[in-house]
């Protein structure tokens, strides 16, 4: 009997062995590098487990400023890049390291600051006229600087408005940091500040803080993603970052990011061309 016992022990000692490795490579993961704004808006946790629950596939997200996100795609780290600075975007195509550049969706930034707005830029639509006022009153602005997104969007506007600006002005702030901590300076520090609609939405530490200045055209804010060419890193998941794309863009993904809404406003608005 207890030769027996020893045998099943043993045969169940093998049979895990064998099917415990099988079971972590049929396991599918891909890497994807995004925004600081898909992340902290909470979209990212609202719509992956719907797509693994639809896939099997895990997506793990490395959430840092669009500049970023797109290095990392070009040192192949990632399977995936899911950003939202459109010229950058079409560089990085044009470079090889994607052969496509997908819309996904799109919000807006909006100009936050004090409600007692000492620059006076309440009410205003016009974003590059609001950067004139409060360059000339010296009020404190403060800028992610990390040469992200919403960053490079500013410095559009600020050279729309004809100023350069520079960490040197006693009244400009670079926190060199993701949205939820610039706004973070911002609320302390009572200052002025461009943000993504999504990311103001979710943030709960807003102080005294308010939106200002809304609905100008130039505010737009376009989302994309791309596949990392697997011609140039092989190590590249090509089937389940394309997956991940496809389901992104197709009517489900499209109607799932839709859905995704914070007191009642939706934070994304999907566009995809199919």
């Amino acid at each position: 009997m207890r030769k027996i016992i020893h045998k099943l022990i043993f045969c169940a000692f093998i049979s895990v062995a064998i099917s415990t490795p099988l079971a972590f490579a049929q396991e599918k993961s891909i890497v994807v590098s995004s925004t600081t704004s898909t992340e902290q808006s909470g979209l990212f946790e609202y719509i992956l487990p719907i797509f693994k629950m639809k896939t099997g596939i895990t997506v793990k997200v490395v959430a840092v400023g669009t500049g970023q996100a797109l290095d990392i795609g070009r040192r192949g780290d990632a399977d995936v890049v899911f950003v939202h600075d459109k010229p950058a975007e079409e560089i990085f195509v044009q470079e090889g390291y994607s052969t496509k550049r997908n819309e996904v969706m799109y919000n807006d930034f909006v100009l936050v600051g004090p409600k007692s707005d000492a620059a006076k830029v309440g009410g205003g639509k016009d974003i590059q006229v609001a950067l004139q006022k409060i360059s000339a009153a010296q009020t404190p602005f403060v800028s992610r600087g990390d040469k992200s997104g919403t960053h490079a969007a500013e410095l559009r506007y600020w050279k729309g408005a004809g100023i350069t600006v520079s960490p040197s002005q006693t009244w400009y702030k670079e926190t060199g940091s993701g949205m939820g901590p610039a706004l973070n300076t911002a609320s302390a520090m009572n200052a002025y500040i461009l943000t993504d609609r999504a990311t103001w939405l979710s943030f709960k530490n807003r102080g005294d803080l308010a939106i200002l200045v809304q609905g100008d055209p130039k505010l737009f804010n376009q989302y994309g993603v791309m596949l990392v060419n697997p011609a140039k890193f092989p190590s590249v998941k090509k089937a389940e970052g394309q997956a991940f794309i496809d389901w992104l863009i197709s009517k489900n993904g499209q109607d799932v990011i839709a859905s995704y809404q914070i007191g009642g406003e939706q934070l994304f608005f999907p566009n995809a061309k199919r």
